[in-house]
């Protein structure tokens, strides 16, 4: 065969490529992404964490009474005193992250940190003993530092949440801190009566299981009652009653803040039209 009949039956041919083809980076035009949402970054916690429009203010438990209604209803109601609560420090987005109020109460006249003197100097407002910081959703809910809240800052019939440590109890037993019954008090129960009895078993599972209830510190734990509902506000005295008991012995500090079950929400759902009480 000649070399121009290979060379006529060449070009008659026809050559396809296969299916899997590797694409030119340059046939491809550059395309400006938009930068990522990083979720668990402080700004979107912000705008996803449910907050108050307001901060709360700081009180001191007096003990409980009973309280009757006009219609002659009878509850057992807790005193809350109110006792020179003065707005100290403002926390906003672009020094901190997040917007809060630092609120203070009770005059301390002695045993200051020089540290402490610059911040309520700053403020206007004397030394005090007991300091707390109240997020609020944004800049609309800072108040001016040195404000007094009075214990007419909340109202009659509305609902609040009461935060304190609750009473220390001690080493207690599981019947005192659990409600466990015991054991039998016959039947050859030997001093014993008061205890948990079997914990893990001998050889299934032959172990004490996470999360077993058993004996152990008691109380002096942050705790929370939700939704206890405004009795009696007195500005000029600084009394606050409110239905129920809160946490805590008498003379112990508590934060009060409007019912986060109620008048909480998030950016979110502003943004997204969730109505707001």
């Amino acid at each position: 065969m000649n070399i121009s009949r290979k060379t006529n039956l060449c070009s008659n041919l026809v050559f396809h490529r296969g299916v899997a083809q590797i694409t030119s980076v340059h046939a491809i035009p550059s395309v400006r992404t938009s930068v990522p949402t990083i979720q668990h970054s402080l700004e979107q916690s912000n705008l996803r964490k449910a907050l108050l429009q307001r901060p709360g203010l700081l009180g001191i438990k007096r003990g409980m009474i009973t309280w009757f209604t006009k219609t002659g209803e009878q509850y057992a109601a807790t005193v809350i005193e109110i006792d020179n609560c003065e707005v100290i420090q403002h926390k906003t987005k672009e020094t901190d992250g997040y917007y809060s109020v630092m609120v203070g109460q009770i005059d301390k006249l002695k045993n200051i940190k020089p540290r402490d003197l610059t911040k309520f100097r700053e403020a206007g407002v004397s030394p005090k003993a007991h300091v707390s910081e109240f997020r609020i959703r944004d800049e609309s809910g800072l108040i001016p530092l040195g404000v007094e809240l009075k214990a007419d800052y909340f109202a009659v019939g509305q609902k609040v949440d009461v935060k304190a440590v609750t009473k220390g109890k001690g080493f207690a037993g599981v019947m005192k801190r659990h409600g466990f019954k015991g054991l039998n008090a016959s039947h050859g129960v030997s001093v014993a009566h008061r205890s948990a009895g079997g914990m893990g078993g001998n050889q299934n599972p032959g172990r004490v299981l996470p999360l077993k209830k058993m004996a152990g510190r008691m109380g002096g734990k942050n705790c929370t009652v939700f939704n206890n509902e405004v009795l009696h506000v007195d500005g000029e005295a600084g009394i606050i009653i409110v239905k129920g008991q809160i946490p805590g012995p008498n003379k112990a500090y508590v934060k009060l803040l409007d019912a986060k079950k109620i008048y909480a929400k998030s950016i979110n759902d502003i943004n997204n039209g969730v109505q707001i009480y």
